[in-house]
């Protein structure tokens, strides 16, 4: 059995382990947290080095993306070092390709018409193939990078404009440690909703499920939320804050969806090559062969 685990600077209390079967192959999947402690993180990547198929890097980035450039997180480069090994992924690849199909299969399979939707993308920089595609969509989307990421009450229009203060802001900010930009440890577990009115405003809340839940006001009945992973806690507290439709870009596991950092440690296990070897066609006809379906589930 080939064993993929998701080292994240995410808190303890959402860890999960699941066995699962890919392509003929057995799997066990695990989610370990370190509570936002950067050299617990490195400690148990050096720890299980070699012994497991994939590393997943969670609850950060090695990257994010406007237009054409990607930006190195200075941080989480210094995390994924400690694998000499094993593979290590953050999920990028995965986001670059499965959320484009994810957004695609809305419309094409799901019957769920983005067009002309006003959409709240909380920070398009972490999931830029999703953003990019929810435009291609039609749908009417504000960017929240500036919003809820560096607290500044600016909304962006257009993934141009993104990509313009990407090349200001993005060089110094990913210097910075990754908890003044990003919920880790118990931080995850907080909710103090602020710049409510954007989520007021749209029909959907997009992006990464941290930034949607720390912000998150008390009621928003009617809204749909397309994220990536949750769990069973994180479902019912939605329901009780009256969201109607959730779909995670990942399926279900065992209750829960598990990170695209995660997902794509899989396939890396299942495939057999090193990450430098896999391109987005790969991972499309990896997709394919898998058939990975996201999960549409509605609450109300």
């Amino acid at each position: 059995m080939k064993r993929v685990v998701s080292v994240s600077l995410g808190s303890s209390k959402r860890d999960s382990k699941v066995e699962t079967e890919i392509l003929g192959e057995k799997i066990l999947i695990e989610r370990i947290g370190t509570d936002g402690n950067r050299e617990k993180a490195i400690q148990l990547i050096r720890e299980l080095d070699g012994q497991v198929a994939a590393f997943g890097l969670g609850g950060t980035d090695l990257y994010v993306q406007a237009g054409n450039r990607r930006y190195l997180i200075r941080e989480a480069a210094g995390i994924a070092r400690a694998a000499r090994l094993s593979p290590i992924v953050d999920g990028s690849g995965l986001k670059n390709t499965l959320e484009r199909k994810v957004i695609t299969y809305l419309g094409e399979k799901a019957g769920i018409d983005l067009k002309g939707k006003k959409v709240l993308m909380v920070c398009a920089m972490d999931r830029f193939g999703m953003a990019e595609s929810l435009e291609a969509a039609g749908a009417d989307v504000t960017y929240g990078d500036l919003v809820f990421v560096l607290g500044l009450p600016i909304p962006l229009k257009s993934l141009k404009a993104l990509d313009r203060v990407a090349r200001v802001f993005a060089p110094i900010v990913c210097k910075l440690p990754f908890k003044y930009l990003y919920p880790t440890g118990d931080q995850q577990e907080e909710i103090n909703p602020r710049h409510s009115r954007y989520y007021y405003e749209a029909d959907i809340i997009a992006g990464d499920f941290h930034y949607v839940k720390k912000f998150l006001p008390e009621s928003l009945p009617g809204k749909t939320i397309i994220t990536n992973t949750v769990t069973k806690d994180d479902v019912e507290m939605l329901r009780n804050r009256g969201i109607k439709l959730l779909i995670t870009t990942t399926p279900e596991l065992n209750g829960r969806s598990f990170g695209t950092n995660v997902m794509e440690g899989l396939l890396i296990a299942v495939s057999g090559k090193a990450p430098k070897e896999i391109g987005p066609r790969d991972y499309e006809e990896l997709l394919d062969r898998i058939d990975l379906k996201p999960r549409i589930q509605y609450l109300g």
